[in-house]
């Protein structure tokens, strides 16, 4: 290196002072030295390279370049300050560097947060949702799903044009088995409404709202107690508070997403305020099982046929092909299983079941 070569540039403090000089560090007659950007030639600190403390390079952080006086040069050019290194024998920018541009323990610990992460979903999570569960007051599920219809209403659904006659025949189906509840029919409100993207479909929001869309009720042409069926399916799923399970599950989940890849913004707000009940329209096998069943019991108690729904899934088969065991309506999966389900449920009943 030829003399007074600059090496890099930087800021030049000294000792036991906030105050800052630019500056660029040069050889100077076989010294390192910090020299200012503008005035004087004279050195602001100097000295040999071995008595210099220079600190190990850790990503993009800026290094630093001590003198003895006490003085220190700091930089960003951390490229520089590893070419002098080399060029003073040093192989290495460090052992921190080399463990900072290659992550073991950084993979270590991102594997030991998913694993931590799956355990809290899979043994605490449920703990906690039973919990709120338990504790959430009504008002909670009122509100959510105030805000999750009016949503609804806005980007999805629109007014139904069924006419009086249907509609007054659905809903005093609705009101015979709503009074066989355990909630009583003062808990549910039965609300039509053309289903737009949804398609024909039924959902019950948290605080006992019902909707059943135009399409659904044509799709069933005049089997009325068939449709009666599937709302009381809905029935169930609000008084086993699945809606509510669904919306702290997906609170959970968001909370563990916060944890894992930092603050995500109103997500869990969001979630629980406006989209909170559009997250219960997709519920769980076992959940969808336990609907059901409470259907036929329902169904039962008010005297109708407890076999009705599976009426809906010879439906779903013949005229929209659903054979498979996930369904085309993402609010009802395994149709084939759920009718069999159904069938030797009314069967183990006493009743007669259709073929």
């Amino acid at each position: 290196m030829a003399s007074d070569e600059p090496l890099c540039r930087g800021d030049w403090h000294p000792r036991n002072s906030s105050r800052s000089v630019p500056a660029r560090l040069v050889l100077k007659d076989e010294q390192i030295a910090a020299v200012a950007e503008e005035g004087e030639e004279a050195a602001l600190a100097s000295a040999a390279f071995p008595l210099l403390e220079i600190s190990a390079r850790v990503g993009s952080i800026p290094r630093r370049v001590g003198f003895p006086g006490g003085s220190l040069f700091e930089t960003a050019d951390n490229d520089a300050i590893d070419r002098l290194l080399l060029a003073r024998g040093h192989r290495r920018a460090g052992l921190v560097h080399g463990l900072e541009r290659f992550h073991p323990r950084l993979l270590l610990f991102v594997a030991a947060v998913f694993i931590l992460s799956g355990l809290v979903y899979r043994y605490a999570l449920p703990v906690l949702v039973e919990i709120a569960v338990a504790v959430t007051p009504p008002v909670v599920p009122r509100l959510m799903s105030v805000s999750t219809l009016e949503t609804l209403d806005r980007t999805v659904l629109d007014e139904t044009r069924l006419d009086e006659a249907k509609k007054r025949a659905i809903s005093e189906g609705f009101a015979r088995i709503a009074a066989q509840s355990a909630r009583g029919a003062s808990a549910y409100t039965l609300n039509f409404r053309e289903g737009g993207a949804i398609g024909p479909n039924a959902f019950a929001l948290p605080d006992g709202t019902l909707i059943i869309t135009d399409e659904l009720v044509e799709l069933a042409g005049n089997d009325t107690e068939m449709l009666v069926g599937v709302l009381a399916h809905e029935i169930g799923h609000v008084e086993l508070e699945h809606s509510l399970r669904q919306i702290y599950r997906a609170a959970g989940m968001a909370g563990l997403i916060m944890l894992i890849a930092g603050d995500v913004g109103e997500s869990v707000e969001d979630l629980l305020v406006q989209g909170g009940g559009l997250v219960a329209l997709s519920y769980s096998r076992a959940a969808e099982t336990a609907a059901d069943r409470h259907s036929v019991a329902l169904m039962e108690k008010a005297g109708y046929d407890p076999a009705a729904i599976a009426r809906f899934f010879d439906i779903l088969e013949k005229k929209l092909g659903d054979t498979s065991g996930t369904s085309i309506l993402s609010t009802h999966p395994g149709t084939p299983e759920r009718k069999k389900a159904i069938l030797d449920l009314t069967a183990s009943l006493g009743r007669q079941t259709p073929d």
